[in-house]
């Protein structure tokens, strides 16, 4: 074992230090968290059916017109921004098992107004409410996968975010092709649920543990994570080493091992959502309705179920290809959907990986709010073709940034990287 710790500290890739690890709980863990992002893609579907059928409702006072609609697919945008906020709070300060535990209520008690809405504005209370919840879920749970797994499988795992994420969002079509709105919204409101239950048996993360200074809770958890035959100790003194038990104070924003990691951050954050996905999804069934497709909820299933099938793929080859060769290479769905999250969950220092990510949470949901809420005016001033033009042109820039500036984080332990970006 001495042997073993030598090489990881001499810069080999850190899964060669982890030859004994038992995966089945870790796996568990990670499926709890994951929960949460399925959640996140129920309220992201739950508009692309939904806004149809209250176009042509008989009841005045819930009936969209086409403004309305606009705004009832990206209140939740608003939502979540504050939510990034929130959780960037909440993350540091309560963990991040309770905080993914804590977002539950605004998540199920917004389905309940939407369920109970007697006008439209009780329609936008609820989706700002599960807005605010996939704010926080969509901080923590990237945070919580990247901190509980080892570098041989954080790659898939935290790809599993986004997988679920889509895989909500397709729940959501399908669903939304039996049910009426009203049920529909029953049945988004269930995976939270589940969710709260399974995340209450769940270790708290080894690396929050230590910061707290909580050394035998962490042990427990490494333990539960790994199995009985890793070297628990050996992998709690790397965690040590990196552990800053002051504050962080905005001063040390100058310091270029926070500022740069953050600046990549926000800036992957923004290039996600300026391909124009998230209109795309929001919007699917109106859409194709535009485009005079016969049956337009089975076109956004279609949609739908080609993003969790390349997602999936994501998931089973980014340990091996890495990171920036996927955000360079692919689609959404392979690259941009999954792989930003991944990176921002990786990057940042533990000290600063609350306020971190929660800027970059909010510079997402932002723009998201941004694109959704002007796509339609997008499409008025510069044509539908115009418009997918300008999504394609960001793209390039996309694979340009990430090119230069994006590192490489594939096979390294999260300790590895913070120490890359105070090296250079």
């Amino acid at each position: 074992m001495a042997a073993e710790e030598s090489r990881c500290l001499l810069g080999h890739p850190a899964s060669d230090c982890y030859p004994r690890v038992q995966n089945k709980k870790l796996y568990l863990a990670t499926f709890a968290a994951v929960l949460g992002p399925l959640s996140f893609g129920f309220v992201l579907g739950y508009s692309s059916p939904v806004i149809p059928e209250l176009r042509k409702i008989n009841d005045p006072k819930l009936r969209l017109d086409s403004n309305q609609g606009s705004w009832f697919g990206s209140t939740v945008t608003l939502g979540a921004a504050a939510g990034g906020i929130l959780g960037g709070y909440l993350v540091d300060k309560f963990g991040r098992k309770l905080s993914l535990m804590l977002c539950s209520i605004p998540h199920v008690f917004g389905f309940v107004v939407i369920i109970s809405a007697q006008n439209v504005w009780m329609l936008y209370f609820g989706r700002i409410l599960t807005g605010l919840a996939s704010g926080v879920t969509s901080l923590v749970v990237p945070v919580y996968i990247a901190e509980v797994s080892h570098p041989k499988v954080r790659g898939m795992l935290g790809s599993c975010v986004q997988l679920m994420v889509v895989t909500g969002i397709l729940g959501a079509y399908i669903a939304g092709i039996m049910l009426n709105w009203r049920w529909l919204a029953v049945l988004c409101s269930l995976p939270s649920c589940i969710m709260l239950l399974f995340m209450s048996f769940m270790p708290e993360t080894p690396r929050f543990l230590l910061q707290q200074n909580k050394h035998s809770e962490a042990m427990a958890a490494l333990r539960f994570l790994r199995g009985p035959h890793a070297d628990h100790e050996w992998e709690c003194r790397q965690i040590e080493a990196n552990v800053q038990e002051e504050g962080l104070n905005l001063s040390e924003f100058k310091n270029p091992a926070i500022y740069r990691p953050l600046l990549i951050g926000v800036a992957l954050m923004f290039f996600q959502q300026v391909t124009g996905i998230n209109a795309v999804m929001f919007y699917a069934e109106t859409i194709f309705e535009d485009a005079n497709f016969k049956d337009s909820r089975v076109a956004s299933v279609v949609v739908g179920s080609i993003q969790v099938c390349f997602t999936a793929v994501a998931a089973l080859i980014i340990d091996k290809t890495g990171r920036k060769m996927l955000l360079s290479i692919s689609g959404f769905a392979l690259g941009w959907g999954p792989v930003p999250w991944l990176v921002i969950s990786e990057i940042f220092p533990l000290k600063a990986r609350g306020i971190s990510s929660g800027a970059c949470v909010l510079t997402n949901w932002i723009m998201a709010f941004l694109v959704t809420k002007e796509f339609n005016d997008f499409i008025g001033f510069l044509t539908s073709y115009g418009t997918f033009w300008l999504f394609s042109a960001f793209c390039c820039l996309n694979v340009t940034f990430t090119a230069f500036y994006v590192p490489e984080t594939k096979g390294q332990t999260l300790e590895q990287i913070e120490a890359y970006f105070r090296r250079s």
